[in-house]
């Protein structure tokens, strides 16, 4: 199977062109970068630091529906709607891992799901989607009684806040607690304030150095607590997800996906 990328350059876009040189079932056929980025024409394999490989980077405007099977696109958000709007005309199924997308960008992904088969998910790793499981039972058992806090870290250049990933396990909890994560959620604590309220999800978030990515959920009751966390130590493992996902997505009808869909996953 043939798998694309856009924006290769990216620090996710080169782990990509290492899981797709490890994996056995499919092969990296085209890794774009922007039209004017300095890596056009740039050997993938010297790019991602694996040794040269048999292709380059291209250019986008010279990408063609004929180039790959399956698009995964782990880029930013400002370039988000340019690669979706390009998938839904060449009606190219894509694995979606971009973060702090917009409510306006989410709509976007929805309307084109009508048209193709999108699998769009905060984190791509096998562990933390298990963590979305394990969460929401949590939840079902404590919940009602527990203080419930998300605490995140990931390195310095993380642009979004708090994480796709740590809003994914605010989201699981609070559709489990029958409650609306927009209004329960809570960000930050400054100064005095009154006595917590049991009902909000408290985020913390923490940025520093080459941090990968870290998780846990905290329900801490009077005398106990439980805390459910998740570390992950190389981009690989996301990577390696991704992947996977465009295999299971390939041949699929059009429409939104998720990591449980593509694990099984009983939620």
């Amino acid at each position: 199977m043939k798998v694309g990328l856009f924006g290769a350059n990216g620090r996710m876009g080169r782990v990509l062109i290492e899981a797709l040189d490890q994996s056995d079932q499919a092969e990296l056929s085209v890794a774009t970068v922007r039209d004017d980025s300095p890596w056009v024409n740039m050997n993938v394999g010297e790019l991602a630091g694996i040794g040269k490989q048999a292709i380059d980077c291209s250019a986008m405007s010279s990408l063609t529906a004929k180039d790959a099977d399956v698009m995964i696109d782990f880029t930013l958000p400002v370039i988000f709607e340019t690669n979706i709007a390009w998938c839904v005309e060449h009606k190219m199924p894509v694995v979606i891992g971009t973060t702090g997308l917009s409510e306006a960008q989410l709509a976007t992904l929805d309307e084109a799901a009508k048209q193709i088969p999108i699998v769009f998910a905060a984190n791509y790793s096998v562990g933390v989607n298990l963590m979305l499981s394990l969460v929401r039972q949590a939840a079902s058992v404590l919940g009602h009684t527990a203080d419930i806090e998300i605490t995140e870290a990931h390195h310095r250049f993380k642009q979004d806040a708090p994480s796709g990933t740590a809003m994914a396990i605010g989201e699981a909890i609070a559709d489990e607690l029958g409650r609306d994560l927009k209004t329960c959620a809570v960000y930050g604590r400054e100064g005095k304030e009154p006595e917590r309220d049991q009902g909000t999800i408290g985020f913390a978030t923490v940025r520093a150095g080459d941090i990968v990515g870290e998780h846990t959920a905290l329900f801490a009751d009077i005398g106990e607590r439980l805390e459910i966390t998740h570390k992950a130590s190389s981009r690989l493992t996301f990577a390696k997800g991704a992947v996977h996902a465009a295999q299971w997505l390939h041949g699929k009808d059009a429409g939104p996906y998720s990591m449980v869909d593509v694990l099984n996953l009983k939620l």
